[in-house]
Parts: structure tokens; C-alpha cells; sequence
């Protein structure tokens, strides 16, 4: 197990960020140039109005890229702490000092030092261990240590939701674009009201047909995206719930001698 990125947010660095957001719309761009847009323009052409169910002019247009260049962007954000919950899932139940005997007294000094010496201070299951350590050493009382467990382990649960906040704020960001796309669409289709009652409607179909696309895609986006948030809030959860059963049943054993 290595963890590269011991804080509890769970977040990459900046830098990897804005690779993974270069990546992604660079990526989705040279898919539309490639394949979408000259696909939709070919079907259009061809077929006309009823082309516009086809799956190319569906996805054609600017803001259902934008969307999916944001989608591709929250599924790496998500992703990225789903696999850090999976790759530490170890640590969250382990017994730091399980080199120590229960039979006898902690040495809290000792035991202290040796964790905190640990490159992986950070992480959210070790800095529990360490808060809690360091109010028995100031108390000599587990009652209280016991106080630090519960008051860390809440700690850990807001670093965790506000370090989803960028991820909540795509998943309502997607949607919203989408109603831009909408707005858009339907005013497009206004300015070629007198081209309709003269009697060609292809331009006014053509502009509705991109502000309901617009709105379908990115809802749809916004429903997958929800479902892989329901799976990281659930690992999430079940860390939180490992990291204080692991110091109830463990680091508490070690102080009651």
C-alpha cells in the first residue's frame, strides 16, 4: 500500500487537476472535430428533419460537450478518491501498535513519538490515533481519550464532505449548462419565426431540436454522475465507521492498562 496523498480530503494536487482538465476537454474537442460534428452534419444533409434523433446530432453541440468534458473531469475527481479509499483500506482497521504488549502499560511517550515519526501522520486513521494519544498523555484519563475519538473521527467526516465540494459543484454545474443550451436553442428558434410562418421550418426544428438535446444529455450526465457520488459517499461512510471501531476496540485496549 502506498499513499501518495495522505490528506483527508482525499483530493489530487492541483497540478494533477489541471492536467486531468486539459486532458479532458482537449480530448472531447478532437472527438467532436473528428467524429460528431461532421457525423450530425452528414446525417443532417441527408436525411433532414428526421436525422434528429440520431444519436450524432443528439450529442452535437456546445454545451453538451462543454458537459461531457465536465463529465470526464468528475468521474476522475471521484475516481481518484474511490481508489484511495480502496488502496488504504487496510490501514483504517490496523492496530498501530500492535508490536506492544495490552498485558502492559502503555509507554504513551514512546508511542507517541513512534507515530507521529510515521510519514503517513496524515492520514486520517494514524492522525485519530495521534489526537487521542495525546489527550490521554495531557489527562491520564480514557474517558476523555475516548472524547478525542468521537470529536476526530467527526473531524475526518467534514474534511471528507468538504473535500467533495468541487464534485458537487460539477454535478450541478452539468445540468445547468444544459438549460443554458436550452435557452439557447429556444432563442434561436424565436429569431426564425418568420422563416416558419413563410413556411420553412427546418431552421426553427433545427434550434429546437439543440435545446432539448442540450438539457437530455447533460440530465442524463447529471443521473450517472449521481449514482458513482452514491458509491464514493458509501466508501467514504464505511472508512469513517472502520477508523472509530478500529480505535474503540485497538488504541483504547492499550490505554485501559
Amino acid at each position: 500500500m502506498k499513499i501518495n496523498n495522505p490528506n483527508a480530503s482525499m483530493n489530487p494536487g492541483v497540478l494533477v487537476s489541471f492536467i486531468v482538465v486539459a486532458i479532458s476537454f482537449t480530448l472531447v474537442q478532437l472527438f467532436y472535430a473528428g467524429m460528431v460534428r461532421p457525423a450530425a452534419e452528414q446525417l443532417v444533409n441527408a436525411e433532414g428533419t428526421i436525422a434528429l434523433s440520431s444519436l450524432w446530432v443528439i450529442l452535437n453541440g456546445v454545451e453538451q460537450q462543454i458537459c461531457i468534458s465536465l463529465m470526464l473531469v468528475c468521474i476522475f475527481l471521484m475516481a481518484y478518491k474511490i481508489w484511495r479509499l480502496v488502496d488504504e483500506e487496510a490501514i483504517y482497521s490496523q492496530d498501530f501498535l500492535a508490536e506492544h504488549d495490552k498485558s502492559e502499560p502503555l509507554n504513551v511517550n514512546l508511542a507517541l513519538s513512534q507515530l507521529e515519526s510515521s510519514k503517513y501522520r496524515e492520514n486520517p486513521a494514524l492522525a485519530t490515533w495521534i489526537s487521542c494519544i495525546r489527550r490521554f498523555k495531557h489527562t491520564k484519563n480514557v474517558q476523555h481519550a475516548a472524547d478525542a475519538i468521537e470529536s476526530s473521527v467527526d473531524n475526518v467526516s467534514a474534511q471528507l464532505e468538504s473535500g467533495n465540494n468541487m464534485v458537487r459543484f460539477l454535478i450541478w454545474a452539468i445540468p445547468s449548462l444544459g438549460f443554458v443550451g436550452t435557452v439557447r436553442g429556444i432563442g434561436q428558434a424565436l429569431a426564425q419565426a418568420d422563416d416558419a410562418l413563410a413556411g420553412d421550418i427546418s431552421g426553427m426544428t433545427a434550434s429546437l431540436g439543440l435545446a432539448f438535446n442540450s438539457t437530455l444529455v447533460a440530465l442524463l450526465i447529471s443521473v450517472l454522475l449521481m449514482y458513482v457520488m452514491h458509491l464514493l459517499n458509501s466508501r467514504q461512510d464505511a472508512m469513517v465507521l472502520k477508523i472509530q471501531g478500529s480505535c474503540e476496540k485497538n488504541l483504547l485496549s492499550h490505554l485501559h492498562n
